[in-house]
């Protein structure tokens, strides 16, 4: 690990996976940060959440260092990436998604052009049945969730929040709004989180010259217990400060 001796904190970056049953997916994405990045990573933190099979480490040679968790009994999105935030002792701090896919130097890339007040920062996101990337998403009101289902989306001119499979955080401004409220369970979440980045004066910086693929595994569409999260997270924020507060910030500057 020569590569760590001239490695500089400020510009190194931790990275968090939660697993809920996703060895095979993180195993692969594993290996594509080390292949691709690892001259930047600090050290990667795996939280497995739902128990499964332990992960075959021996069979994966990383130049960087992992740190498992292993949770007694479930925890959401937040919770265990605000644990898993507490072991950050670099500039930047990745939230990532076991089913992402990149083929090139993600981080590298999208640090050498990012803005001193960039608080977080985001890829283009693919997913594999479009040809396109996928479109900025607006202040998440009742009728951009469900008007925008039935007679499409209209992208906002500027990122207003990132999706949670791949949010490039600076730590300071992580650890400045604390982190993710640990209320949402699971959703709504990586919205709340940069309604509050904004209002500390942190900017969202989208990089458009860098892509990740995201197969997304979309749970709150088949699966019951997902939906329910789902709507309950929606209340929630729909009864917050930082949302009423960030939906007239932003009507106002349009």
């Amino acid at each position: 690990m020569l590569h760590r001796k001239s490695l500089s904190l400020e510009e190194a970056v931790t990275v968090s996976i939660v697993s809920h049953g996703h060895a095979h997916l993180i195993i692969s994405l594993l290996r594509q940060l080390d292949l691709h990045c690892h001259s930047l990573i600090s050290k990667v933190i795996v939280t497995v959440n739902l128990e499964e099979e332990d992960f075959q480490w021996e069979d994966v040679s990383l130049r960087f260092p992992i740190k498992l968790l292993v949770n007694s009994s479930p925890k959401g999105f937040g919770k265990n990436h605000n644990h898993a935030f507490i072991d950050c002792d670099s500039g930047w701090f990745l939230v990532l998604n076991p089913d992402i896919e990149f083929d090139s130097d993600v981080l590298k890339s999208m640090l050498s052009r990012a803005r001193a007040e960039a608080g977080l920062m985001a890829p283009a996101v693919w997913e594999p049945e479009r040809q396109t990337a996928t479109a900025e998403r607006d202040i998440i009101t009742p009728w951009e969730v469900f008007g925008g289902r039935l007679l499409g989306r209209k992208s906002p001119p500027g990122p207003v929040w990132f999706p949670g499979m791949f949010m490039l955080f600076r730590s300071k401004a992580f650890a400045q709004v604390k982190g993710f409220d640990e209320r949402f369970h699971m959703y709504c979440e990586d919205f709340d989180i940069c309604a509050r980045l904004r209002a500390n004066n942190w900017d969202l910086q989208r990089d458009l010259q860098v892509h990740v693929l995201h197969a997304a595994q979309r749970e709150s569409h088949v699966r019951p217990r997902y939906f329910l999260w789902h709507l309950h997270s929606l209340a929630r924020l729909w009864l917050s400060k930082p949302f009423w507060r960030y939906w007239s910030e932003q009507k106002r500057s349009r």
